[in-house]
This record gives C-alpha cells, sequence and structure tokens, in this order.
C-alpha cells in the first residue's frame, strides 16, 4: 500500500484525504486533528486484527496501564481496509529509553488475561504474507530459504517450556513503541498483543543488542528495570531464530517499491545463511 492508496481509503471513509502522513510502514498513520488514523492494508484477517486492538486498547484503559487511548469501539471498512481512529498523543518530551519499555512490561506482564480471546503470538504468521507481497523482487531462492527457516523455528518453538508464567504480552516490544509525554511513557502500536510466552516480549531487545546496535549498557537497564536477563533462559535461541526471520521477511514485502528495502533484505538473508550473527542489520 501506498500514500496515495492510503489516502483513497482516508476519503472513503469520510475522513480528510489531505490529513499528514506520520509513518508509512505495515500501516499508513495519518494526523487529523486531535485524532490519529491509522489504515490498514486490505485483508479480510486484518480487520480482525484491527477490531481485537481497539479491544485492547480498552481492556487496558480499565487496568490503568498507559497505553494509547480509541476514539472509537470499532473499526471502520472503507475499500476493504480497516481503519481505526485513536487519540492524538502531544509531541513526546524525550525518545524512549529501554528501562522505560522495561516498566511497561512488567504491568502487562503482571496481567490477567482479558475477557476476550487473545490469539498465540503468531510471529511467523506474516511471512507468506510478506513474501508474497515481494513478488519477483527478490530471489526466488531467498524466498524459499526463509520459508524453509520458517517451518523449521515453528516446530521448534512448538516444543518449548516457558521461564516465565504464560499470558498477555505486546508482542513487537520495543522503545519504538513507547511514547514519553509529559505524563511519561505510553504503550502505542497494540495490534500484536497475543497471550503466550511472556519471553517474546524480551527477546526482542536481545536481538536489539545483538543485531541492531543497542549498547550493552542500555540492554542492561533494560533487564535490571524488568528484573530478569532472557538469555539466560536455554531456549532463547530458539525465539531469537525466528524473530530474525520474520524479520527478514518483513522487509521483503517493500522491496519492490524501495531499493533501501532489498539491499537490507539481502544482507539479512546473507547473515542467516553464513551463520554470521554479528552482521549488523539495520532498522528499517
Amino acid at each position: 500500500m501506498d500514500e496515495a492508496r492510503a489516502r483513497d481509503v482516508l476519503s472513503a471513509a469520510g475522513l480528510d484525504p489531505d490529513a499528514e502522513l506520520l509513518a508509512l510502514g505495515e500501516n499508513a498513520v495519518f494526523a487529523s486533528g486531535e485524532l490519529a488514523v491509522k489504515v490498514g492494508r486490505a485483508a479480510p484477517e486484518l480487520h480482525d486484527r484491527a477490531q481485537r486492538e481497539l479491544r485492547v486498547a480498552g481492556w487496558l484503559e480499565k487496568a490503568d496501564v498507559p497505553a494509547v487511548r480509541a476514539a472509537e469501539p470499532e473499526p471502520r471498512s472503507a475499500d476493504g481496509h480497516p481503519v481505526t481512529l485513536w487519540y492524538r498523543l502531544a509531541e513526546p518530551v524525550r525518545p524512549a529509553e529501554p528501562a522505560d519499555l522495561a516498566a511497561l512490561l512488567r504491568l502487562v506482564h503482571a496481567l490477567p488475561s482479558p475477557d476476550f480471546a487473545l490469539p498465540r503470538r503468531e510471529l511467523l504468521g506474516g511471512v507468506e504474507r510478506w513474501l508474497r507481497l515481494a513478488g519477483e523482487a527478490i530471489a526466488p531462492t531467498d524466498a524459499e530459504y526463509l520459508r524453509e527457516r520458517r517451518d523449521g523455528f515453528a516446530a521448534a518453538a512448538a516444543a518449548l517450556v516457558p521461564h516465565l508464567p504464560v499470558g498477555p504480552i505486546h508482542g513487537d516490544a520495543l522503545p519504538r513503541n513507547v511514547h514519553v509525554g509529559a505524563g511519561g511513557p505510553v504503550l502505542v502500536d497494540l495490534e500484536t498483543f497475543a497471550a503466550d510466552f511472556r519471553e517474546h516480549d524480551l527477546v526482542v531487545m536481545a536481538l536489539s543488542r545483538d543485531r541492531y546496535g543497542l549498547p550493552a549498557e542500555a540492554y542492561d537497564t533494560f533487564t535490571s528495570a524488568y528484573g530478569w536477563d532472557v538469555r539466560e533462559w536455554e531456549c532463547c535461541a530458539v525465539l531469537r531464530g525466528a524473530r530474525e526471520t520474520a524479520s527478514c521477511a518483513w522487509v521483503a514485502q517493500h522491496a519492490p517499491s524501495n531499493p533501501r528495502a532489498l539491499a537490507e533484505f539481502e544482507r539479512r538473508v546473507a547473515s542467516l545463511r553464513d551463520g554470521d550473527a554479528a552482521v549488523r542489520w539495520h532498522p528499517f
């Protein structure tokens, strides 16, 4: 989905097609007055995910967990795309730090399950869709390699025994999904909430340390604030490998229209093929 298509969807949803574009990735996010508008891709399962994200927002609000708040309780549907409305957050007072994220994760991980069903964290569930969107922009051998990795890690993950109690998780626990306003840190991007191993939320930062250049000292503030380092878990490598596989495929979907995405995809796949865990990946 490109910007022009996203603006067409805004118009079809009865919203301002000239709204300011804030982000364009898995979703297009626009600012419209006091609201933020998220436009998802056209897929039936993504409408269900948008509906669940709004329910998660309401649940977190009732539990007094600092998080973005929904402006409408149900998603709009426009030309097959889910459109959700949120109260826009004020400008951040500073960048989010790993310790901010850890404090919010402690709150989420202390919650009992909500009164609606949360899915398992299907970390590898989007791989096929992302590879399909990449199409002929990526080498068929690379696509097949990632499918084989996906299948292998899916089987390995099914046999894991967690160290922490299973329950609600954010699902994409990175500082970029925390907004620090005048009132303190809040969670944003709630669409990946799930009920699964809490370790899913922790391995993300371990991978940030190992692949994306997060300084060791910053990672240590995260583990100190949370109270445990997931790298002590003997099964950590399995979840790490699954997330690396998913991260490669996620970048692939942008390859047809973005040469930088193609270059980053090829860098990531090559490092996995070579078994080189020290190759630096660049956030995209």
